[in-house]
C-alpha cells in the first residue's frame, strides 16, 4: 500500500532538518526522503562553522548530526530514496493503492522515487546543491587523484604537499586557510583580481605566510599521470600560459542545484526553484527550501529558516484545504 502523508520533505541537509523538526512540533504526518546514507547535506563537508549563532567554531560533521539527532528525538521518520519527479495530481490507481477516501482525492502530490512512490498534500523541495565543475581537460579524469571538491574531506592527504584551490568566494577562502595549516604552500587561483569572499576570511587569508594568490587566471587544464602533477593557467588579461607545479587542486567556483527532477514542474530561474521567503513555489502545495531556491544569501542559518517558513506555509495551506 502507498503511503500518505500530510508532508513529504525531500532532502536532509539544514533546511529539511529544520523543516522536520518544525513539522514534527506541529504534528503533522511528514516523511523525509534523502538519497544519502547520511543527513546533514554539504555542512557535513565544511571542517568549521564560525558563523552559526551559539555554535562558534563547531565543525560541520558534529553540526549536521546534531540536527539529525534533533530530528530523530522528535521520533522523524527518515527513507532513504531518491526523488525521480512529482506529480502534481496522484492518478486514480496510487490513491486507491494508498486507500485515500473517496471524500478526499483532491490535492495530493505523487512523489516518485526509485524504490518507492509517496502521496503527500504538501511538498518541501530541500534536495540542495552539488559543486560546480571546472569542466577543463584532465578534471574528469584526475578526479580523487589530486582534483578534489572538499578541501576538508581530503585535505590530509595533502599534509605537507603543494595544492591550489580554484575560487573566490567565501568556500575557496575557507578551504585556502583550512590548507594553508597542513600543505607547504597553498596557491589561490581567481579569475578576477578582488575576492568575493567575506572581508573577515580575506583578512585572515592574507595574513598566511605560505598562501599566495595568483589573481586575473583560470585553470585551462589540469595535467598528470594518474595524479595530479601541475596546472595550466592562462592570465585572462594578457593571454599568457604558464604551468604551475602542484600535488592537488581543490575546485570551489560554486554550485549547481539539485532541481533537475522538477525542471517543467516549477518555475525556475538558472536552475534555481523560483520560491521567496515563504518557500511557495508556481505550484500550490509545493515549497522549496534551502540552497536550491532562488535566494541573496546561501548558508547555513538561512537554510535552516528557510525549513521553518516553508513548514509556516505548507501548515497554512493545510489548514485552507
Amino acid at each position: 500500500m502507498i503511503k500518505q502523508y500530510d508532508l513529504v520533505i525531500i532532502g536532509s541537509g539544514p533546511a529539511g532538518l529544520a523543516a522536520a523538526i518544525y513539522a514534527q512540533r506541529a504534528r503533522l504526518n511528514t516523511l523525509v526522503i534523502e538519497k544519502e546514507m547520511m543527513s546533514g547535506g554539504q555542512v557535513l563537508t565544511t571542517y568549521e562553522v564560525d558563523n552559526y549563532p551559539g555554535l562558534p567554531g563547531i565543525s560541520g560533521f558534529d553540526l549536521g548530526t546534531q540536527m539529525r539527532r534533533h530530528a530523530d528525538r522528535l521520533e522523524t521518520v527518515f527513507a532513504e530514496d531518491e526523488v525521480e519527479r512529482i506529480e502534481v495530481e496522484a492518478a486514480g490507481e496510487e490513491l486507491q493503492a494508498a486507500e485515500v477516501h473517496a471524500a478526499d482525492t483532491k490535492g495530493w502530490k505523487c512523489v516518485v522515487g526509485k524504490k518507492d512512490t509517496y502521496l503527500a498534500k504538501t511538498v518541501i523541495i530541500a534536495s540542495g546543491a552539488v559543486h560546480r565543475k571546472l569542466g577543463v581537460p584532465g578534471e574528469k579524469e584526475l578526479t580523487g587523484m589530486g582534483v578534489s571538491y572538499c578541501a576538508t574531506c581530503d585535505g590530509a592527504f595533502f599534509r605537507k604537499k603543494i595544492t591550489a584551490v580554484v575560487g573566490g568566494g567565501d568556500v575557496a577562502l575557507e578551504d585556502a586557510i583550512f590548507l594553508a595549516r597542513m600543505c607547504e604552500h597553498v596557491y589561490l587561483i581567481h579569475r578576477r583580481d578582488t575576492l568575493r569572499g567575506a572581508r573577515s576570511l580575506q583578512e585572515k587569508l592574507f595574513s598566511l605566510e605560505n598562501v599566495t594568490v595568483i589573481w586575473d587566471s583560470i585553470v585551462e587544464e589540469i595535467c598528470g599521470e594518474n595524479q595530479v602533477e601541475s596546472l595550466r593557467i592562462r592570465q585572462v588579461k594578457t593571454g599568457e600560459t604558464s604551468d604551475l607545479s602542484v600535488n592537488g587542486v581543490f575546485i570551489a567556483v560554486g554550485i549547481t542545484p539539485n532541481s533537475q527532477p522538477y525542471e517543467g514542474l516549477v518555475d525556475m530561474e538558472q536552475g534555481y526553484i523560483c520560491a521567496g521567503e515563504t518557500g511557495e513555489t508556481s505550484v500550490p502545495g509545493i515549497y522549496a527550501a534551502g540552497d536550491v531556491r532562488t535566494k541573496q544569501l546561501r548558508q547555513i542559518v538561512t537554510a535552516a529558516a528557510d525549513g521553518a517558513n516553508a513548514v509556516s506555509s505548507a501548515e497554512r495551506y493545510l489548514n485552507g484545504h
